[in-house]
């Protein structure tokens, strides 16, 4: 769970530790409670996926 400031890098990081443990072979799961999507955005771009 990673949490603070707004600001601080939450989002990147929530994006990069999540596809480390899953490109690791780890049952990954994403929730966000933002009303924004920029973590999917931010997974989007990390893995130029076409879905987004």
């Amino acid at each position: 769970m990673l949490g603070g400031k707004g600001g601080v890098g939450k989002t990147s990081c929530a994006a990069s530790v999540a596809l480390k443990f899953a490109n690791n072979g780890h049952p990954t799961l994403v929730v966000s409670t933002d009303p924004t999507h920029s973590l999917s955005d931010s997974l989007c771009s990390f893995t130029c996926c076409k879905v987004c």
